[in-house]
């Protein structure tokens, strides 16, 4: 594991809407501190959706604050439920939020850096914004958005960066065009974006063209985001008969976990791999949405990772479980 979770009540301490479909929560800890934190990072949330208990994450916006947690979220009808469980929420109401931690990989030491952030993206953005300004560090934060309506903490932003913001708002025809970006950057800039699955395949697509370092694109994932509707699938598992339905709002790692086929998982989010398994055979279409796997193994289809990615029909796997063997038998 790269990080260990502890988890610790916490109290709603306000809600407002900062975008018609995004909603900011403050949350104070029952401690009353927060302990400092890097920027970029994220928690993770207990919740219940369709009155079962479920956990998701999300990053956590601006600087850091001693005594609150600051987060936003979208609310998203393509979503396994995570969103809505949020947004009913109240002032006052208690809920458990994990320790922060950080997957981004920040080098305080490069002089020049760009930002992208599609969407809900911007939330860890901000905090990484602020901190390269802080640092005198050169950098430029491109924003994609459905149009400027629709981008959260424009004004936050504006105050901070000024003509270093640049707003892609797409009702205005002002789509990003990644590759004429990445191609015009100095050569050692690092790039850091968080946005759609689209988006993030996009860029590396993009990043590679450009002839850049594979290692200095580095990614912030939704862990939600697809290619494909988010609906029902099943999964069939190998050598056994036993099917399992996957629902909207459950990932497969939590049913398979449920159902007893034990697969190891660390982030939870795509990044790490961990929990990837085998793929036998497939009725249907994978939805990769990691972001471990290249482009051909995504097509090769050999492996999933059942934390984030779907799938359109019937997959069977091999999770590699084989129970233990009685003595005598």
């Amino acid at each position: 594991m790269r990080f260990a979770e502890q988890w610790n009540w916490c109290t709603v301490d306000s809600i407002r809407d900062v975008t018609p479909t995004i909603r900011e929560f403050l949350l104070r800890p029952d401690s009353g501190h927060v302990a400092p934190y890097p920027a970029g990072s994220h928690i993770g949330v207990a919740i219940l959706i369709d009155e079962q208990p479920a956990r998701r994450s999300y990053s956590l916006v601006g600087d850091h604050n001693p005594s609150l947690y600051r987060i936003a979220v979208r609310l998203a009808q393509d979503s396994r439920g995570g969103s809505r469980g949020m947004w009913n929420l109240q002032p006052g109401t208690r809920i458990e939020t994990s320790s922060p931690a950080c997957l981004l990989d920040i080098d305080w030491n490069k002089q020049n850096y760009c930002l992208i952030a599609g969407g809900i993206g911007i939330t860890p953005i901000t905090a990484i914004a602020s901190a390269l300004h802080r640092r005198n560090i050169d950098l430029r934060l491109h924003y994609a958005v459905k149009s400027r309506g629709d981008a959260a903490y424009l004004g936050e932003l504006s105050s901070v960066l000024g003509d270093r913001l640049i707003v892609h708002a797409s009702d205005q025809g002002a789509r990003i065009d990644l590759d004429a970006t990445f191609r015009a950057l100095p050569s050692d800039t690092i790039a850091i974006m968080c946005g759609p699955m689209r988006m993030l395949e996009a860029a590396r697509r993009a990043w590679n063209d450009a002839g850049r370092a594979p290692a200095d694109l580095r990614y912030e994932t939704f862990g939600s985001s697809g290619l494909l509707p988010t609906a029902e699938f099943r999964v069939r598992l190998k050598d056994c008969d036993t099917e399992l339905v996957v629902s909207p709002n459950s990932s497969m790692l939590d049913v398979l976990n449920d159902a007893g086929f034990e697969v190891i998982s660390d982030c939870q989010r795509g990044e790490c791999g961990v929990c990837a398994v085998d793929v036998i055979a497939v009725d249907g279409e994978i939805d990769h949405r990691d972001v471990f796997f290249s482009d051909q193994q995504k097509k090769d289809n050999r492996k999933i990772c059942p934390c984030v990615s779907r799938a359109i029909g019937v997959v069977t796997i091999d999770t590699l479980y084989r129970p233990e063997t009685l003595p005598g038998r």
